[in-house]
């Protein structure tokens, strides 16, 4: 492996740097000057009001969008379009470990497609470590499934292949060139395929690929875009611990929300994409943990920054995490948010990559800097600034001598109005949950829509405990030698 320059490991330093930086200035200025800190507090959690109010605003309208889009016949409209029939989609799911039931489901959803699935290409990847149990699996599948599709490939990534990582991202790399090689018999052409990289969990809406192939042929550069749904984790949602459903939903309300701005969206989970580009850029990088926002950026580097993601309102919907027991569980869920939280390692990546690359303006780069590690930054910390070392210049400044302050006797006032003012957030944030909640099960009481509801009071903590710390935990461990640093963790889907 390529030795890293000091530059690199300099850009692999400072977003960790900025965040420890933060915690212990706060902790030092709290006993050396807490008037200027509870003057910073009070600003800090007054430009968290606005950012409350600006996600209610974005997202409620990403709500809207995304119901407004479900309910259309979009083949209907694909169908108004020149060579529609033209157009192939090749779905790729890699997997490792999950269960059969689980992939019955996921084909089930795309056999519920609107568009017609014999123009659909399945390749199913699993992991030579586990090569007689993933292909027992995938038989099973494909004697139920196999003969409703134009093609169903299945292939097995071997283990252990030089320049790799144990990750999603070398299966995809293995299963894009063995597909490739079937894609060139058929002659099916490049820019007539769309892919879609799917998690193996992944059920579609019935209008997914209707809507997509209507999104791709009415573009005017479909080869230079991804194609982000709106991500919903609630497959299992109703059987869940509440502090795993409450994570999930707000993972989902932030992916609604960003979908309203598209200048700062990266590919993200189940996404999909034109097969020229993909194979333009070698497809998924092999060695790295998060492959699935990589793409975008192997892409945007490969086309001089003439690469974007599209959102799509309409939905995809994955498993929340869950196990046998809820420590487990618990556990399952820290090292997802601790992957996810890796995606600062596209920072490095990008800035070695804008290094004297001059077909990228300036502006461009400038924003999407800061995008990555503003975005990085207050997930890490804004967190623990508002509900905790927000409180500690409080404390130490009202029992010294400052005690008589007019700041240090009304800020604890202030503060309270704050907090009850962010509380809307919560609020909104508890009713449109309810409005994306799945039917519930037979085997649910009723009651369980009250509980759904007063969940959100555990909101606070779950920032923290699986928000703050696994986010803080990744920005340190890039800051530390490569033998620190994080491999690809797979989410365990339990039903």
């Amino acid at each position: 492996m390529q030795a890293k320059s000091r530059l690199f490991r300099f850009y692999e330093w400072l977003p960790g740097g900025l965040i420890w930086s933060t915690f212990v200035l706060s902790l030092i200025f709290s006993f050396w000057k807490p008037i200027w800190v509870i003057y910073f507090i009070i600003a800090f959690d007054l430009y968290w009001l606005f950012r409350v109010l600006h996600f209610i605003l974005l997202a409620s309208l990403s709500y809207f969008k995304y119901k407004k889009t479900a309910q259309i016949n979009w083949l209907d409209k694909v169908k108004q379009l020149p060579n529609w029939q033209r157009i192939y989609h090749i779905i790729y799911l890699p997997t490792y470990g999950e269960p059969t039931e689980v992939l019955e489901t996921t084909f089930k959803s795309l056999c519920a497609s609107n568009f017609p699935i014999k123009q659909m290409i399945i390749v199913l990847g699993g992991e030579g470590r586990e090569d007689a149990a993933f292909r027992e699996r995938a038989e099973k599948v494909k004697q139920q499934f196999a003969e409703k599709f134009s093609h169903f490939l299945v292939t097995v990534h071997p283990d252990g292949l030089a320049d790799e990582i144990r990750g999603k991202g070398a299966n995809a790399n293995w299963m894009g060139h063995r597909s490739q090689e079937v894609i060139d018999e058929l002659k099916i052409p490049y820019d007539d395929l769309i892919v879609s990289y799917f998690d193996c969990d992944t059920c579609v809406h019935p209008e997914y690929f209707s809507h997509l192939t209507y999104r791709y042929l009415t573009h005017p550069t479909p080869t230079r875009v991804s194609f982000q749904p709106a991500v919903n984790y609630n497959n299992n949602i109703w059987n869940a611990p509440a502090a795993m459903r409450v994570t999930a939903f707000g993972t989902i309300f932030w992916l609604l929300m960003d979908l309203m701005r598209p200048d700062r969206l990266y590919t993200f989970s189940s996404h999909s994409m034109s097969f020229r580009a993909l194979t333009d850029v070698g497809f998924w990088q092999k060695d790295i943990v998060t492959d699935d926002s990589r793409i975008f950026l192997q892409c945007f580097f490969r086309y001089n920054g003439e690469y974007a993601v599209e959102p799509m309102y309409i939905p995809v919907s994955m498993d929340t995490v869950m196990d046998k027991n809820y420590w487990q569980g618990f556990k399952n869920l820290y090292k997802q948010q601790r992957r996810w939280a890796w995606g600062v390692e596209h920072f490095p990546y990008m800035m070695e990559h804008f290094k004297g690359n001059k077909g990228i303006p300036w502006l461009t780069k400038l924003k999407y800097t800061w995008n990555l590690t503003e975005g990085m930054y207050s997930w890490a910390t804004a967190p623990v600034l508002i509900f905790v070392l927000g409180r500690l210049p409080l404390y130490i400044a009202g029992h010294g001598e400052q005690s008589t302050s007019v700041i240090v006797q009304n800020a604890p006032f202030v503060l309270e109005k704050l907090m009850l003012a962010a509380m809307i957030g919560i609020f909104f944030s508890a009713v449109v949950s309810m409005l994306i909640l799945p039917p519930r099960p037979d085997n649910q009481p009723r009651w369980k829509y009250a509980v759904m509801f007063l969940q959100w009071a555990l909101l606070p903590i779950t920032l923290i405990l699986f928000g703050s710390i696994p986010a803080t935990e990744a920005q340190t461990r890039l800051m530390l030698p490569e033998k620190y640093h994080l491999g690809f963790f797979v989410t365990p889907k339990v039903r």
